[in-house]
Order: structure tokens, then C-alpha cells, then sequence
């Protein structure tokens, strides 16, 4: 399961319901989506808060399932899947990027993008080898490699986030509002480190509250109250 399949949509929601139960009551966070993306597009998902947005990242990301309706991710039915087969697609296929960075404090730049090829299995030498490359393609100066996270600004924490996303080069990258505390000029660079990357191949979908972000985009999705309400190209 390491993205082999070509044909198809890359990822593709099928009548999609998520319903979260709190006490006696029932939210619906997703009400009978459907949406294909495909390979090399670049979309934005916007709507506000509630919309249902980050609940369909997370669907998309692995990291919960429908209430009813089906996920997929490379043509695999991701509800016919166990917890390790559900990891083993995540660790093939997706990197992530969020707006809090989610680094590890403790270790440099160059070690956090390293951490998700040891559970890859990948040697330490290529490790750090492939660590450096992706910073380089990250656009962040080597010098900075050994510098812990908090002697790093906030555009470079988001560069060796998005390194450490591409560690396992998946083809699907998914970023929850990733300029959301970066200044304009900072947050501008980074959307366009993306945007590079789709030009090379890679799926990106990003969550988002700002509109100029849908620019970089090939594709406009709009959420509000668990529906898609717009879809533009």
C-alpha cells in the first residue's frame, strides 16, 4: 500500500457523513460530501469555523473515519483497513504541514526532518542525507540545520516543517492553515514554496480562512455547515 495505483482520482469522498455525538446531541460536521481531486492539483478547502473543513482533512489525512460513506486514497478503500495498514498509507502517502509547526523542541532541524524516515526504516547516513536535501528544497540555508526549533523564526520553523513533510516523499501533501502565524511577506514565501512543489508533481490541499491563498489554487472548494457549497476551477 505505498501508492502504487495510478488510475483515478487520488483521493476521492463518496457521499461522506461525519457525525460527532456530544451527550444527547448529534453535530454534523459532514453531510453527504463528494469530491475527487487529482493527481498534481492544488486545492484550497475554505468556509469558517465549523464549516466542516478540518474534519475533512482529517478524513483525507488518515486520521479518523467517516460515519457513512467511503475514503479514498490511491484508489484503497481506507474503511477496509486495520490501525497498521491506516499508518503504513499516512507514512506512503501523505506529509502534513499545520499552522503550529509541530516540531519537536528537543531536537535540531535537520533531526525533525529525519524522525519520519526512522519509522521508515530508512539507514541513518541516507537519513541524513535525504534530511538535508529536503531543508535545501525547502529553502532553508544549511547553517540553519543544527539550530533548534526555538532559535528559528517562524518562517523557518514552517520550512523544516514542510521539509520534514516531504521526508518520505508522498504525493499528497496536506497543510491546515499553514501561513496562519507567519507574517504577510513570510507566509507569501511559503505558499510559494508549495506551489513549487505541485509544479513538480505533488498533491497539495491545503485548509484555509484567506482568500489570497485560493489564488495559488487550481481548485476552489468552499464549505459551509458540512456541505459543499462551491467548487471552482
Amino acid at each position: 500500500m505505498n501508492g502504487a495505483c495510478m488510475q483515478g482520482p487520488i483521493v476521492q469522498l463518496t457521499d461522506v457523513k461525519k457525525i460527532y455525538h456530544l451527550g444527547a446531541s448529534q453535530i454534523h460536521a459532514l453531510n453527504g460530501v463528494d469530491l475527487s481531486i487529482e493527481r498534481g492539483d492544488f486545492v484550497t478547502i475554505m468556509g469558517s469555523s465549523g464549516s466542516g473543513k478540518s474534519t475533512m482533512l482529517n478524513l483525507i489525512g488518515c486520521l479518523d473515519q467517516p460515519t457513512e460513506g467511503t475514503v479514498k486514497i490511491n484508489g484503497t478503500d481506507l474503511s477496509l483497513l486495520n490501525d497498521d495498514q491506516l499508518t503504513e498509507i499516512r507514512r506512503n502517502n501523505i506529509g502534513f504541514i499545520f499552522q503550529q509547526f509541530n516540531l519537536i523542541p528537543t531536537l535540531t532541524a535537520v533531526e525533525n526532518v529525519e524522525m519520519p524516515m526512522i519509522f521508515s526504516g530508512i539507514p541513518e547516513q541516507e537519513r541524513r542525507r535525504r534530511a538535508m536535501e529536503f531543508l535545501r528544497r525547502a529553502n532553508l540555508d544549511a547553517e540553519f540545520a543544527e539550530h533548534k526549533p526555538n532559535e528559528l523564526s517562524g518562517g523557518q520553523q514552517q520550512r523544516v516543517a514542510i521539509a520534514r513533510a516531504l521526508a518520505n516523499s508522498p504525493p499528497i501533501l496536506l497543510a491546515d492553515e499553514p501561513t496562519g502565524n507567519l507574517d504577510t511577506k513570510t507566509g507569501k514565501s511559503v505558499m510559494d514554496l508549495l506551489s513549487e512543489l505541485n509544479l513538480h508533481g505533488t498533491t497539495v490541499i491545503v485548509v484555509t480562512h484567506d482568500p489570497k491563498i485560493a489564488a495559488y489554487a487550481n481548485t476552489n472548494i468552499v464549505l459551509r455547515d458540512g456541505e459543499i457549497v462551491e467548487a471552482s476551477e
